[in-house]
């Protein structure tokens, strides 16, 4: 019997999840086998999403499939379609959550990706009410778009934990 199902595996294609190939310096697969804490919005067999730890907003949050890519062009269709629908899904939670509609969605190949692993961004659009405009000076030179990410990218604090959670909380409840 033992030799029965064992033949019936023989050139059996292993499939992704199961491979050897995760990397094992990778924070998100880090993330995904439980070695490094996350808060984790939205998961299932083929993708998780997680709040980023250094948001450049509220609400920041990353959707990363299981398997281990490095590039989205080399991602197989199947886990493709499963980001795809999972970031359809986290961004109409984190609108509900948030009360904004306005969400960035950003995939980095290579250029601008700090973590070789495959990755979406949704990013909460900043909500403009009439107390945080400024208005221009007269004679101040605009920012250009360079000083501008930079301001950015600068003025990022690191996710509090109970904020996380609490946020978290309120995703999840709108999915």
């Amino acid at each position: 019997m033992t030799s029965f199902i064992i033949g019936a595996h023989t050139n059996r294609s292993v499939p992704t999840e199961w491979r050897d190939d995760a990397d094992r310096d990778c924070p998100f697969c880090r993330i995904i086998t439980g070695e490094m804490p996350s808060t984790r919005v939205y998961e299932d067999d083929k993708v998780i999403a997680i709040l980023d730890i250094l948001p450049l907003r509220q609400g920041h949050t990353l959707v990363i499939p299981k398997a281990h890519y490095s590039r989205v062009s080399e991602l197989p269709p199947e886990y493709a379609g499963a980001v795809g629908e999972a970031v359809t899904k986290v961004a109409n939670g984190l609108t509900k959550a948030l009360g904004n509609t306005a969400l960035n969605v950003v995939c980095n190949q290579e250029y601008a990706q700090a973590v070789p692993h495959v990755h979406y961004h949704i990013i909460p659009a900043p909500s403009f009410d009439s107390s945080a405009k400024e208005k221009a000076k007269e004679n101040e030179i605009p920012l250009s778009r360079r000083e501008m990410h930079q301001r950015e990218f600068e003025s990022r604090e690191e996710l509090d934990d109970d904020e996380g959670n609490g946020l978290a909380v309120r995703i999840r409840a709108s999915l």
